[in-house]
This record gives C-alpha cells, sequence and structure tokens, in this order.
C-alpha cells in the first residue's frame, strides 16, 4: 500500500486528501498541513515509487503504470481507512488522477480543487513529451527533468517552484522515472475524454496566471462545464501550492466549507 500521513481533526467529519504530481511527494503540500487541519481530517499520500512509497522487488514484474492502477492505489488507501467520503486537492498531473478517480468511484468524491490543472497538452507540451520521448533512454533523466522543469516554471519568482521538484525527482531512480514517463503515451485520449465528458460534483481550478503551458485550456474548460469554476492567482506560476500558498490556501478552504 502507499505510504500515507494522516492529521486527524477532534470534531470535524469533513476528509481532504492531498494528491501530489509526478516527480513530488506529500512533502510539497508542507505549507498546506497547518491550514487545512485546523478545519478538516486530512489524509496526504505519496504516489508509488515517490517519498516514502518506495518500489519493492515484486513491483518490478508488474504490468506498466496506467492511469487506472495508479488511481487504485489511491482507493487502497481510501477503502482501508474506510474513509467514506472525500475532498481531493491535487497538484499538475495530480489533478488527472483525482479526476480519473472521479470517473471510476464518484461516490468517494466530494469535491474536486485542481491546482496547476492539465485538462489540454498544447503544441508546445506535446513537442516536449515528444523530445522527452526521443531522449530518454540516452540523456540522464534529471537532465530531462530539470529541462521540463524550467519550461514549466520558467521565471525567477518560479524558482522554489522548480528547485523543490527537482529535488524531489532526485530521490527517484531511473527506471521508476521511465515508467511515469511512459503514462504520457496514454495522457491524451484520457484528457480528450475528461473535456467532452462534465462530472456532476463541485470543480475548483486554481491556476497561476503565468501558467502559460495549462491556463488556457482551462478558462476554456470551465466555460463549458457548469459544475467548474476558476480561482487565478497573479505573479504565479505551475505550483500555485507552493508560489502562492496563503492565497491557495484561503481560497481552497473557503471553497470547501462554502460546499
Amino acid at each position: 500500500m502507499l505510504n500515507y500521513y494522516l492529521y486527524p481533526h477532534k470534531n470535524s467529519k469533513e476528509w481532504v486528501t492531498f494528491v501530489h504530481g509526478a516527480g513530488g511527494s506529500s512533502s510539497i503540500w508542507y505549507k498546506q498541513i497547518r491550514d487545512f487541519k485546523k478545519h478538516f481530517n486530512v489524509l496526504i499520500l505519496d504516489l508509488r515509487g515517490h517519498g516514502n512509497s518506495k518500489p519493492k522487488l515484486k513491483d518490478t514484474f508488474k504490468a506498466k503504470y496506467t492511469f487506472d492502477s495508479i488511481t487504485a492505489d489511491i482507493e487502497e488507501v481510501i477503502d482501508f481507512l474506510k474513509i467514506k467520503k472525500s475532498h481531493f486537492v491535487g497538484i499538475s498531473l495530480g489533478t488527472i488522477l483525482i479526476r480519473n478517480l472521479a470517473e471510476k468511484r464518484p461516490s468517494l468524491v466530494k469535491s474536486m480543487i485542481m491546482g496547476g490543472a492539465i485538462i489540454k497538452m498544447n503544441f508546445r507540451s506535446q513537442v516536449l513529451m515528444k523530445v522527452g520521448n526521443i531522449f530518454k533512454s540516452v540523456v540522464p533523466y534529471m537532465l530531462l527533468y530539470k529541462l521540463f522543469a524550467f519550461i514549466i516554471m520558467p521565471k525567477k519568482n518560479h524558482k522554489k517552484s522548480r528547485l523543490l521538484f527537482v529535488n524531489e525527482a532526485k530521490k527517484l531512480y531511473q527506471k521508476e522515472f521511465l515508467r511515469w514517463f511512459k503514462l504520457t503515451s496514454e495522457i491524451n485520449p484520457l484528457l480528450r475524454f475528461f473535456r467532452a465528458k462534465e462530472i456532476k460534483i463541485p470543480t475548483l481550478y486554481v491556476m497561476g496566471s503565468e501558467d502559460h503551458l495549462f491556463l488556457p485550456s482551462i478558462k476554456n474548460i470551465v466555460s463549458k462545464h457548469v459544475s467548474s469554476s476558476l480561482y487565478v492567482i497573479e505573479n504565479c506560476g505551475h505550483v500555485v501550492n507552493v508560489d502562492q500558498p496563503e492565497t491557495f490556501n484561503a481560497k481552497t478552504i473557503n471553497f470547501i466549507t462554502s460546499l
């Protein structure tokens, strides 16, 4: 089972589950834990191969990683803890996993908060993935990851987020990085399905005004999906919860308590 951390609340019956992105770990939520645990029961996960969810020998023989198999890892923890329903907060690729969970087990998902959400790969991000696929076996994976991090988070005020993700990615094994990278082969049809099908679960997208790769497509999808709303944080990049934690926390906590 995935490694997880629990922060129970004495009075609240509301659960909030945090799902990080590829190359991160539960540690990226360090600026959220203090504020959220004042109001809710909090569950924070390390996705497989990340943080303290280290790959085991038996994982070597598992079928390739898929969005469904990684989503099932999250379900396993939720079911083990007997959590009947939770609000979910995701960042970057974690938002795809949350949306997939809502598709597979909608009864588990009370609301979705999608930070730095990915709903469509634009031309630049498609090129980025193709370049990565070409060079992934010959270029050291950390060099690739640093390049991706710089393209996604290029500005001076994104440096803290960039360094955090690069330092977390250093803890991954090369094989683990490649397993996650191969997920990109199934990302486009999945995102196309999510764009076409609105799910009737309250959803808040929290995006940085400088998230040049992903913000335009989120604006478009929110204009079509009535269950969704968008909050844009100024002077902020892709990793909104790290770049502007106070604003992110205030907006998302208010969203949950208002439901």
